[in-house]
């Protein structure tokens, strides 16, 4: 079990790997990896108490497995979920029959419109699970699960990809793939 702490410091990761490198001084290379030690040592700088020990520990734990280690953890990454360019390197996979989305009811008209998209990040993000997604969706405010007939999707051409912790991802699900299951 995560202590707060390390779930704050598991966030600020995120933060970094994901989307803002640089507030602590770091780059990531072309696949998205941070030097595990350029990383720690930033993060010290920048007031945040961890060693080597610590990031094991919160990569271990994360419930979601948001981050990942190259093989002589030397290296870290974000599975996915990026607002910055980075190539993960991803293959295409054939996905299940359906898959989910969690989102707000607030951007239910807008979806009906122009369907998912990407947003600010690299990839939509979907899930096999349904509770999952509500899960996602009650993060942006009163949820709403979209039933995504993935199969169809990819039978008429759409890429779809899996990460390393499970997270199915494609570059949009139009409209006609789509289903309203429930807000709750």
């Amino acid at each position: 079990m995560q202590s707060q702490n390390d779930i704050t410091l598991g966030k600020f990761i995120s933060l970094i790997l994901r989307h803002k490198p640089e507030t602590i001084g770091i780059t990531l290379d072309e696949q998205g990896w941070a030097d595990v030690e350029e990383l720690i040592k930033a993060m010290k700088k920048a007031g945040k108490e961890i060693d080597k020990k610590k990031l094991e520990c919160i990569v271990a734990e994360n419930e979601k497995q948001r981050y990942i280690f190259n093989e002589n953890h030397t290296k870290i990454r974000a599975n996915q979920g990026h607002s910055i360019a980075v190539d993960l390197q991803l293959e295409q996979k054939q996905p299940p029959e359906i898959l989910y989305h969690g989102t707000a009811t607030r951007f239910l008209e807008s979806i009906k419109k122009e369907g998912l998209k990407k947003m600010t990040r690299q990839h939509v993000h979907l899930s096999k699970e349904k509770q999952t997604a509500v899960y996602v969706g009650k993060r942006h405010g009163s949820p709403v699960v979209l039933k995504v007939y993935a199969k169809k999707m990819y039978q008429k051409g759409h890429h779809f990809y899996l990460s390393e912790n499970g997270i199915w991802l494609c570059d949009a699900v139009p409209w006609e793939y789509l289903e309203v299951l429930s807000n709750q």
